[in-house]
């Protein structure tokens, strides 16, 4: 991007004075800036000047643009944010705790900063005062290396600055002990601190990423800043331009129009959003907002620079640009190419930007494909808008303008990452939670407890079981142990320890998993013997559709589309099932093969659960398959009978390549001329009989089923082999998380949501689930936004009737649909950018991720309004759940971590709801092993030429060409193994490193863990040195197919696979392992017993010795653990 500044340096207006001597000039105007060429100029001018420059946009959203553009555009200048304490503004309430961390941070650099900030804002933010400097100083305190400062100085200090001490940092104003080391999240910072002790002197600082808790950045000097809200409360405040110094340049769009936004706020907002954001009974308006004239008067002091056209001070010079915006191509390529070919041939330089390099090279594509070399350049990095300007004769243009695409930026260098910390309370163990031990089933987790082995100390876990039976379970057995996870929030039942119930359940359930696993494997297994139709390789008339997608394919959605198309080639019929979150482009994959097959005069039947899914399809396979030869027609209720009767007469004579339908597709009067391909829709969705109709016309004819529900990983991983599965985790790029707010019902915040949308041409759904009162939900809309045109829709409407207004909505007749969840699964209208949930509480987690994600679909930013009555009146669960989806408004932001319920409805579908029943008595892992198991027991068993076939996932663990043997090795020693307690003192943070250590499964894990112990908690001591050598010991014996080995008074017992029937005993691995023993000393003594075979080695003193033994027993190319 440094190449746009140098072309901005030679700018024909700086010829008569050079940017220094403009810096001199206390008033200037500056005309004819359009697009990001005012971000240009701003750069340029500010890179030459000495003093802070402070830029106001006109609303948040601009200035949020204005920010990224110029931190692209002057890396090296200091650019920060200074943002409105509010999700939107004061007028609505609703604090939002990131953005007062940006608002603190601005206050903390104004005081410490060497260099002179840009400071980027917008009227929202300058209507709110601020503490004075002196203020700000009290509240503030600076550590530099090498400083003398005790721990408990610093502890008493954080302690007084009201910092919560806590066992790991994850929000500021939060702090965290460990030995040396101080954890510190300060709010003035993006990132927490690290602060490590020598003594009482200060050894390093480094800043830190909450999610993994590792260093990143080492640092000379840091501030910590208390939180200035809570401390300004009863003090006087003053306005932000008086904390500015005062050689501060401003620059502004519109003063006027700064000065009437601010007396809108000063006006308008309620006294009790006052009252509730500062503690104060009788507020002031004035006290804590700023009105406009008040904020003009104070400009005055500085040198002010306006870009608008209107100006407010008086010129001492004025400057005039000949600028014009991009073009709106939208997406014709025949008018990009017109216009640059114009542009060329006036001597124009062209400039291409973008944040993909591949899309530089895509659009090189284009222009060879249409035959016109075009010579442009492309610039890695982008900017908000495209920008013409005739004086330098230069054109920038912008990749997401050309494409349509929303431009995605971000206020913060690292976005938190919720997801890994949810995923940490999850799996996280807390005393009297219910837990599941594989072997032993449901206790209640008692928590750690130091236990004698032979004199030595190790740490175990407590767990308690009916009757108060106490089970004591190593620490490297934790992988056992699983945090109870079942159907609801209701209680499991606690089994007796010895007493055979919990064997014969998991016998039960294995039996039955056996069973339906059994049936989809044979399923499976019958379809690839059976010969289905090859499709032909892709045609020209294949590679024109896919290049006309106007978004880029994500590589998950690449990756499927290669997988089906690969399946459609093949002999055996396709059975894919293509899985993936909300918006994430599923349809497409299958429009791809739905066409695939078009182009080979095969019929497709796509098969959904409602008619307005059908009708939804049937809008976007026509749209999409517009200019190609191919007939889309859909029958559903919707349509009259006579229709439906000549549909069908023309789908049986192969006038219809594409039919798309609900349930009544599987009707005894549909007849094809040649099915060769069906697509289904959210399969889990149909009834019973509709399911087994489609069993039988899966056999011979390729199947592609899409579903949105999540299947958890483990289970993906099972099912390899019972059903090839495509599974689509990346969200497309450019997407916007759709700002999700939760509120009260609130007549004044639904008009500004709806005005706000229809202002900018888009249209808003509002979701009521009663039809008996949803009119009147219309009739205040239309009371409190008159001339805005509503509709209803709801499921007990007539079909023509539902089409008819469903058609006008999408065609854009009304601006405001009022209407039940009918709208939840597939709809998307693009053009819909805000949703309004009312009574959002009674909805599940899942119903509400669905229904958020039929708006954000275009390349705009969504908001999504969750309306609900006050917190403090909604159960516990309807809380959380509400909490989650306003936190997670990541597109694909982990869901499947959040919600439990997902995991067990994603295992349900797959299959079959009885599952469920076992799932709710024996927990979500413990049934996952077991299908595992069975898995794999059929696949050895009844189905070895499935498990012949070299079937390999993209994700597989990285041993996947060894056969493993045994799914575990228990390991039993009296060696000191722990992480003491003066190295670890937190015991939840023991209890969660003793898991993640336990579940570690790569050489390369061990050495990252290793590294993270230290850098968290400094070197490791002695016990800790031999546990981590315990789990390479663990991962060794799985590859040897030991079952347990028990390291004692100096000798190892290792004990092999119980089962004498094993194939393990005919293996390589065996065989290498008895040629091993035989040519080895005395140390060595083999014994068959009774029930299994043991090798005992002695003189083995310690963990690492019993790991060089199993070392020396693989082959030598595989001993690299």
């Amino acid at each position: 991007m440094s190449i746009l500044l140098q072309e901005a340096e030679n700018h024909p207006v700086f010829r008569e004075e050079p940017p220094g001597k403009l810096e001199e000039k206390k008033y200037l105007h500056i005309k004819g800036l359009t697009g990001s060429a005012h971000s240009l100029f701003i750069a340029r001018l500010s890179t030459c000047s000495t003093a802070p420059t402070l830029v106001i946009a006109d609303d948040p959203e601009s200035a949020e643009y204005l920010f990224h553009d110029l931190h692209h555009l002057c890396p090296q200048k200091e650019i920060v944010y200074f943002p409105s304490s509010f999700k939107r503004s004061v007028l609505y309430g609703k604090p939002d705790p990131d953005q007062l961390v940006m608002r603190t941070g601005v206050l903390d650099r104004l005081l410490s900063v060497k260099t002179p900030p840009v400071i980027v804002t917008c009227p929202e933010a300058l209507a709110e005062k601020v503490l004075p400097g002196r203020e700000v100083e009290q509240n503030r305190i600076v550590l530099r290396i090498g400083e003398t400062l005790a721990m408990d100085d610093l502890h008493a200090f954080l302690y007084g600055f009201s910092y919560r001490q806590v066992d790991f940092v994850q929000e500021p104003g939060e702090y965290a002990l460990r030995g040396s080391i101080i954890d510190v999240f300060s709010y003035s910072s993006e990132d927490p601190y690290r602060i490590d002790f020598a003594g009482n002197r200060i050894e390093t600082l480094r800043t830190f990423d909450i999610e993994d808790q590792l260093s990143r950045e080492k640092l000379e000097e840091i501030s910590l800043v208390s939180n200035l809200h809570d401390a300004g409360r009863g003090h006087d405040r003053i306005l932000f331009t008086e904390a500015l110094p005062a050689e501060t340049r401003i620059w502004s769009t519109g003063l006027e129009f700064l000065a009437g936004r601010l007396d809108d706020l000063y006006r308008n907002t309620p006294l009790q959003v006052l009252e509730e954001w500062t503690g104060d009974p009788v507020p002031d308006r004035s006290r804590y907002l700023t009105p406009g004239n008040t904020l003009l008067e104070s400009l005055r002091r500085f040198k002010v620079t306006e870009t608008g056209r209107q100006r407010y001070f008086p010129p001492d010079r004025e400057l005039i640009f000949h600028t014009e915006p991009q073009p709106p191509f939208r997406k014709n390529f025949e008018l990009l190419v017109t216009d640059l070919t114009d542009k060329q041939l006036q001597g124009y330089r062209l400039y291409f930007l973008t944040s993909n390099p591949r899309q530089g090279e895509r659009l090189e594509q284009i222009f060879r494909d249409m035959g016109y070399p075009i010579d442009f350049r492309t610039l890695q990095g982008t900017l908000h808008e495209g920008f013409v300007d005739h004086d330098l004769k230069m054109a920038c243009y912008t990749d997401h303008q050309v494409f349509d695409r929303y431009h995605r930026v971000s206020l913060r260098r690292n976005a938190p990452k919720k997801a890994a910390l949810t995923l940490r309370e999850i799996s996280s163990l807390k005393p009297g939670d219910y837990v599941v031990h594989t072997d032993h089933g449901i206790g209640i987790f008692g928590g750690l407890e130091t236990i004698d082995v032979g004199g030595k100390k190790q740490e175990t876990v407590r767990m308690v079981y009916r009757d108060q039976d106490i089970l004591f379970v190593s620490i490297h057995s934790l992988h056992k142990i699983f945090r109870y996870k079942g159907k609801d929030e209701s209680p499991p039942r606690i089994h007796k320890l010895g007493s055979g119930a919990w064997q014969n359940l998991k016998k039960r359930t294995k039996s039955r998993v056996k069973d339906i696993a059994r049936e989809l494997i044979a399923l499976y297994a019958r379809r690839r013997l059976k010969k289905g139709f090859a499709f032909s390789p892709d045609t020209y008339l294949q590679q024109e559709l896919e290049a006309s997608f106007i978004y880029e394919d994500t590589p998950d959605q690449l990756a499927a589309t290669r997988a089906v198309k690969e399946g459609m080639e093949s002999s055996a019929p396709m059975d894919r099932l293509v899985c993936g979150d909300v918006g994430f482009g599923k349809t497409e994959v299958a429009i791809r093969a739905a066409f695939k097959a078009v182009t080979d005069s095969k019929q497709v039947a796509v098969l959904v659960p409602t008619t307005v899914l059908a009708l939804q399809h049937h809008t976007t396979f026509t749209d999409r398959l517009k200019d190609f030869p191919c007939t889309v027609e859909m029958i559903s209720r919707l349509r009259k009978p006579a229709d439906q009767k000549k549909i069908l007469q023309r789908l049986k004579e192969g006038k219809i390549d594409i039919i798309i339908g609900t349930h009544r597709l599987v009707g005894a009067d549909v007849k094809f001329r040649d099915l060769g391909l069906l697509i289904i829709d959210e399969e889990q969705k149909f009834g019973v009989a509709v399911k087994e109709k489609l069993k039988t016309m899966k056999l011979n004819v390729d199947t592609l089923t899409l579903t949105a529900t999540p299947i958890p990983r483990t289970l993906q991983f099972s099912l390899m082999g019972a059903r090839d599965l495509s599974v689509i985790n990346t969200p497309p790029p450019n997407r916007y998380p759709i700002i999700t707010e939760l509120h009260t019902f609130n007549e004044d915040l639904i008009r500004e949501g709806i005005e706000y949308e229809i202002s900018r041409n888009g249209q808003v759904f509002f979701i009521h689930n009663r039809v008996e009162n949803i009119g009147q939900v219309e009739d205040m809309i239309r009371r409190i936004c008159p001339g805005v045109s509503t509709v209803v829709a709801h499921g007990q409407m007539e079909g023509p009737k539902l089409e008819r207004i469903m058609l006008d909505f999408i065609r854009g007749d009304y601006d405001v649909l009022v209407s039940t969840t009918i709208i939840e699964s597939g709809m998307d209208i693009p053009n819909a950018n805000t949703i309004f949930i009312n009574q959002a509480h009674h909805y599940g987690l899942s119903d509400l991720h669905q229904l958020r994600g039929r708006v954000g679909r275009s390349n705009r930013k969504a908001f999504c309004y969750l309306l609900a009555p006050p917190l403090s009146t909604l159960t516990p669960e309807a809380r959380r759940r509400l909490k989650a989806i306003e936190d997670f408004s990541e597109l694909g932001s982990g869901f499947t971590i959040a919600m439990q319920d997902l995991d067990i409805r994603g295992a349900g579908n797959l299959l079959g709801a009885e599952q469920s029943g076992f799932i709710a008595e024996i927990g979500l892992e413990t049934y996952q092993r077991i299908l595992d198991e069975a898995m794999t027991e059929l696949r050895e068993t009844e189905f070895p030429d499935l498990a012949a076939e070299p079937k390999k996932s993209r994700k597989e663990p990285e041993t996947t060409e060894e056969t493993r043997y045994v799914t575990d090795c228990h390991i039993d020693t009296d060696m000191e193994l722990l992480f003491p307690e003066s190295y670890i003192s937190n015991v939840s943070e023991r209890i969660r490193l003793y898991r993640e250590m336990d579940n570690i499964s790569t050489k390369e894990g061990i050495r990252r863990f290793e590294a993270t112990l230290a850098d968290r908690f400094g070197p490791l001591p002695e016990p800790t040195r031999e546990l981590l050598n315990v789990i390479r010991l663990r991962q060794l014996a799985m590859r040897l197919g030991f079952e347990k080995i028990i390291l004692k008074k100096g000798q190892m017992v290792i004990h092999f696979l119980s089962n004498p029937l094993s194939p393990y005993y005919q293996s390589p691995v065996f065989s290498r392992i008895l040629s091993f023993v035989q040519k080895q000393s005395k140390k060595y003594r083999m014994k068959e017993g009774e029930k299994r075979l043991t090798l005992t080695v002695t003189g083995i003193k310690t963990v690492e010795e019993a790991s060089e033994t199993l070392k020396n027993m693989l082959p030598s190319s595989a001993s690299g653990l």
